[in-house]
């Protein structure tokens, strides 16, 4: 194994991982070394995870957690030091999407919760986990933002505002727990096939555009966002901290005019 992409050891914590883009990453930073913190709302899609990771080869604990509870995420960081003394490695990237539509059709209770569990939980969460990071002097914190948070968009307009705000979150932190390496980055990612975006996958106006715009001309995969994950958990990402890392297959970067 490459040293800039061990994980051995190394304890990390990773909400929204019983699928999709969550899962991707606790896999593969098992496979590097790593003791993954399996969690989301349901326990027995957590174990389900954890089992899998366990049967080959790989160190997991699994504890349920819904984001949007503050008490829920304390219970989630308490039984992760109590299993393993530390965490070396956070990835929030849990997160919601109940309204699609308009930002004229967003009711106060919906754009609370969209908040409250994208933005809040993140905050909370790494208000919870960074103080021992800064004790030791060592960590990573890594925030699942997205494309929407960067341009705008007729249908998840309020997802997206959560998620541009994590993304300025992800700074202040940076600056804040940067004299104690501390670091701490968001992934923006493209159009992902994963449940989470079926409407849009699954929609076939939208896939035609995608094909026809975006430079890599399809959707991406999970795994592709658990790879950047991966270099900025270890020492490949050691002098990377405050960033946006677009991870689009180029669709930010693409003329909207070309059909």
């Amino acid at each position: 194994m490459h040293p800039l992409f061990d994980l051995t050891g190394k304890v990390a914590l990773i909400t929204g991982s019983s699928r999709g883009i969550g899962k991707s990453i606790a896999e593969e930073y098992a496979k590097v070394g790593a003791k993954v913190v399996i969690s989301s709302r349901k326990q027995d899609a957590c174990d389900r995870v954890r089992d899998e990771i366990i049967a080959a080869g790989g160190e997991a604990i699994s504890v349920p957690c819904n984001i949007g509870r503050k008490e829920e995420l304390e219970r989630l960081v308490a039984a992760t030091m109590e299993a393993w003394g530390r965490i070396d490695i956070l990835v929030a990237n849990a997160a919601i999407n109940p309204v699609y539509g308009p930002l004229g059709s967003v009711t106060d209770e919906a754009w609370d919760k969209i908040m409250g569990t994208n933005l809040r939980s993140t905050w909370q969460i790494c208000n919870m986990v960074m103080p021992q990071m800064a004790e030791r002097k060592d960590g990573s914190v890594i925030v699942l933002s997205s494309i929407a948070g960067v341009r705008g968009n007729p249908v998840i307009g309020a997802y997206g505002v959560s998620k541009a705000a994590e993304a300025a979150l992800v700074k202040n932190l940076a600056v804040e727990y940067g004299r104690y390496n501390v670091r701490v980055n968001a992934v923006a990612p493209g159009i992902i096939e994963t449940d989470f975006a079926k409407a849009l996958t699954d929609n076939p106006d939208i896939a035609k555009a995608v094909m026809s715009r975006a430079p890599l001309g399809r959707f991406g995969k999970p795994v592709e966002i658990a790879g950047v994950a991966l270099m900025l958990a270890g020492d490949a990402g050691r002098f990377v901290t405050g960033q946006l890392i677009m991870v689009d297959g180029g669709a930010t970067i693409a003329d909207p005019t070309v059909i």
